[in-house]
């Protein structure tokens, strides 16, 4: 029988399998298409808004009133009016609101005597993304008060128009946010989450693949369907996982950069492309646990803890470059970060193949690591003398 004839035989029987066993087609296809629509509809409006934040007005002065219809009207915030501070500190620790403004009394006479009123932020940490964002709100607000009042200040001295804005702010900033021009959060989040979430797919469901067969003692089955042949045996699995998970991938990459219109400055070939070496990668890695610890139970621990970190090592929330020496070194180790550094040159910057193709080669490398373990994986699929509970 040809390597290839017994590939084919493999195939046949894993797609029997799937037919006896939908957790195989619930676990990716379903799985996958919750995930990609919980991201989408998440964060459907782009940028979160009305983040709600109590504001403490003890002043109740024109100046504070505006200031208060000022914070409501952006779009991140939503102003929640409090009397008193006791029940706007109790609403923060029941989570209902992000953080606490609290205007003192007296605040406009001081602004008006030049003399500085303190206004006190509080804001709860433990939700990170309101937080950050009631925070950032917060603060323009205070900054564009203070800038209004030092204008009426510096014009009734005289000043001339022309020469207020220079005073105020002597260094004008021009922003260009590239490759996300609008701040969306879902085109910010979900490029990398959804292939992350692939990534983790693909690996627990190949090492739950190749691990039931230890469990349940048919790997032996399996060999004689192939002559023996181990090659022939993982790759005929990995070849319908293959088709399968390029499959998803591609159409959530479709759905990304051409229905929901992400930026995207390159060309989407070149993302389909990462997105098969990203899945032939992560298979690679899914046949080594399971290869390295031929137990079920404990690879798919394994493969699902690996994946978890996978997600916080890739360097889209927190630059690889910034994290510790030992973390860098880890980075290394995951096909999402590679994923992600093509992105960046693909989608981003619309970067040719002389800036992306060291991606490229790192995906491709991860292809080899099964070679590593394929003897140990063979003897463990021959001989069952390896725990299978």
């Amino acid at each position: 029988m040809t390597f290839f004839g017994k590939i084919w035989n493999v195939v046949r029987r894993e797609v029997r399998i799937w037919v006896r066993r939908p957790v195989y087609i619930v676990g990716s296809v379903f799985v996958m298409a919750f995930c990609t629509l919980f991201y989408l509809t998440f964060l459907r409006d782009g940028v979160p808004s009305d983040v709600p934040i109590a504001v403490v007005d003890l002043d109740n002065s024109s100046t504070s009133r505006e200031f208060c219809r000022q914070l409501d009207a952006t779009q991140l915030g939503r102003v929640v009016r409090y009397d008193d501070f006791a029940p706007a500190r109790a609403d923060m620790q029941g989570g209902r609101v992000t953080s606490v403004c609290v205007i003192p009394a007296g605040f406009n006479r001081d602004i008006q005597a030049q003399r500085q009123p303190t206004v006190s932020f509080y804001i709860n940490g433990l939700y990170f993304l309101g937080g950050s964002l009631a925070w950032k709100d917060l603060l323009t607000m205070v900054n564009l008060t203070g800038g209004a009042v030092q204008r009426e200040v510096l014009r009734m001295q005289g000043v001339p128009e022309s020469s207020i804005m220079g005073l105020l702010r002597p260094v004008d900033i021009d922003v260009h946010q590239i490759g996300n021009p609008t701040m969306n959060y879902g085109a910010y989040l979900a490029n990398m989450m959804i292939p992350g979430m692939l990534q983790m797919v693909v690996i627990i469901l190949l090492i739950y693949s190749l691990g039931t067969e230890l469990k349940y003692g048919t790997s032996r089955h399996l060999l004689q369907s192939v002559d023996g042949d181990m090659y022939a045996a993982v790759s005929g699995k990995m070849a319908l996982y293959t088709v399968l998970f390029t499959l998803i991938g591609w159409t959530a990459e479709v759905i990304l950069y051409k229905w929901m219109h992400f930026p995207l400055a390159g060309r989407l070939g070149q993302m389909l492309l990462a997105c098969f070496l990203l899945v032939l990668a992560s298979e690679a890695v899914a046949v080594f646990i399971i290869g390295l610890v031929p137990v079920c139970r404990f690879a798919l621990s394994i493969g699902a803890l690996y994946s978890v970190l996978g997600l916080s090592l890739t360097g889209f929330t927190l630059p690889v470059e910034a994290m510790p020496a030992g973390l860098r070194g880890l980075a290394l180790m995951y096909p999402l970060r590679y994923y992600y550094g093509m992105y960046v040159q693909v989608g981003v910057f619309g970067s040719g193949f002389d800036h992306w193709y060291f991606y490229v080669v790192m995906l491709l490398l991860f292809c080899f690591l099964p070679f590593l373990v394929m003897r140990r994986l063979g003897h463990a699929y021959e001989h069952l003398d390896y725990e299978r509970n």
